[in-house]
């Protein structure tokens, strides 16, 4: 996955008539050395080619991550004036309309995944010429594809709500139009659905580093239960990960977000990125390039010794004095989350680092988790940063259960402590810190942790909007609007969808 570049082909279906005389004449594309779909799924090795394309457009949802920080109170847009990035300037100061680029890239991106999943479905148990490809694994394979689907519908439902739901076939322009948004009880049915075919099919250890094990869709699923306040449901899944043994917390926290700490013991899914593409597309920035966020958040205009670690950027999604703030004194993912530039230059003067000091909106603070760093990229260095997305870690895993097991029709408050603090007992060092409450406040404490231990991982406007904390937290916040997204207008328009309330 990591370092397999695959070019994928659009799919085309050439269905060409020619008349003579009064009567049509068959004819075989083929003949004119044509590619059509019956040229497809002709063996395992086609099989698995395109399943790799069905996880490429979890690369192009790329900026669902500093939404999930910008939209909140951890983070401002930043970036180099009031216009860089109009959309997430939008989005970070509540002004966002259905007319916003980053918005209607993650709508199409998403869809576009679910089109790729609903191709190889289609064709499961027979290909397009009606011939049936049976290999050892394919079930597995799916699995994979299952789970792939599951964690596009999830964003969209996230972000959008109610949408479209298909999963029967591909969809083409004219069906599309037919659509109509599905509840989102319908969508989640749907995504637990897909996550519970691929826990049955799916192994517990891939060969191949980043992708899809049975334990990451049951991570998933957890997190999707979470979501729908499905609190008991949601406890035996998480639980059931926490049991296998397959995961462990790393003592260095800051190391998981290097590259040598990649699809590592605490990972349980990574979008994967590559920095080996041969090309560049400034016109579709998240597309078959690197990591687009990397160079996002890096400081801008910085400039230092060869033995300064960082490389330069654009200032955006910068984290908020608010979440520096919120850390304890002796916890350590304080200075893994945010970089203060100002004290790292004059901590380390032999660097003689320079940058620009007032980006838009600045804090003076800057996403160290994904930060820039020299030698990461290739090419068009801007676009080509091999940084993988971590979008479940163990540490989440068992803040999750915590919740799950804090908010169950029979609370087990013990539980919910015991896991808490193996991530609190990481973050100090000692189990000095450890939280001893019960009930309300303990849970109160568990959504305050997920913000200290996945701080600009995109996860806190979610966090705040699933539990009903957004309105008082978020300025500009408006409730009964903003806990999701407008349906992109041009969604509107030429499928006719409903749109949003208050947009």
């Amino acid at each position: 996955m990591k370092k397999i570049t695959i070019k994928i082909s659009t799919l085309f279906l050439f269905t060409l008539m020619l008349a003579s005389c009064k009567k049509w004449v068959d004819y075989n594309p083929r003949e004119d050395f044509k590619i059509t779909e019956l040229d497809y799924l002709q063996s395992e090795s086609d099989y698995r080619t395109m399943v790799v394309s069905v996880y490429t457009p979890l690369q192009w949802i790329n900026q669902v991550v500093p939404i999930g920080d910008i939209a909140s109170d951890n983070a401002v847009s930043g970036g180099e004036n009031a216009s860089d990035v109009l959309s997430l300037q939008q989005i970070d100061d509540y002004t966002h309309t259905p007319v916003n680029s980053t918005l209607t890239d993650i709508w199409v991106s998403a869809y576009e995944g679910v089109n790729r999943a609903n191709y190889m479905t289609q064709y499961k148990e027979k290909n397009l010429a009606g011939n049936s490809i049976e290999f050892a694994g394919k079930e597995a394979l799916y699995g994979e594809v299952y789970f792939i689907r599951a964690y596009y519908y999830f964003t969209l439902v996230k972000m959008f709500g109610d949408v479209p739901l298909f999963v029967d076939k591909r969809l083409g322009l004219t069906e599309s139009k037919t659509l109509q948004r599905a509840p989102k009880a319908d969508v989640y049915k749907q995504i637990e659905l897909d996550l519970n075919n691929a826990i049955t099919a799916l192994p517990a250890v891939q060969q191949q580093k980043g992708r899809i094990t049975k334990y990451a869709a049951q991570a998933l699923l957890g997190k999707v239960l979470l979501y729908q306040n499905k609190f008991d449901a949601a406890a035996t899944v998480l639980e059931s990960v926490i049991n296998a043994n397959a995961f462990s917390l790393v003592s260095d926290f800051g190391s998981m977000f290097l590259s040598t700490g990649e699809n590592g013991p605490e990972s349980v899914f990574e979008i994967q990125y590559s920095n080996t593409s041969p090309y560049y597309n400034w016109g579709g920035v998240t597309r078959g390039q690197g990591n687009y966020a990397a160079q996002q958040c890096g400081i801008r205009g910085l400039n230092g010794t060869a033995a300064m670690p960082y490389a330069a950027g654009w200032s955006t999604n910068l984290p908020a004095q608010n979440l520096a703030n919120a850390y304890e004194a002796g916890d350590r993912r304080k200075a893994v989350t945010v970089l203060d530039i100002e004290a790292y230059k004059n901590a380390n003067p032999s660097f003689n680092i320079t940058y620009q000091v007032a980006p838009y909106k600045n804090t003076g603070l800057y996403n160290q988790k994904y930060l820039p760093r020299k030698g990461e990229t290739s090419g068009q260095i801007e676009l080509n940063y091999a940084n993988n997305f971590r979008i479940i870690r163990f540490a989440e895993v068992l803040l999750m259960a915590a919740e799950a097991f804090n908010r169950s029709s029979a609370p087990n408050d013990a539980k919910a402590q015991t896991y808490l603090n193996r991530v609190r007992q990481r973050a100090f060092g000692d189990n000095l810190h450890n939280i001893t409450s019960t009930g309300a406040a303990l849970r109160q404490a568990i959504w305050d942790e997920r913000r200290l231990e996945l701080g600009m991982e995109g996860d806190r406007f979610f966090d705040l909007v699933r539990t009903g904390q957004a309105a008082a937290k978020i300025t500009g916040f408006v409730a009964g609007k903003h806990e999701v997204f407008p349906i992109p207008q041009q969604e509107v328009l030429v499928s006719g969808l409903t749109q949003n309330n208050g947009y």
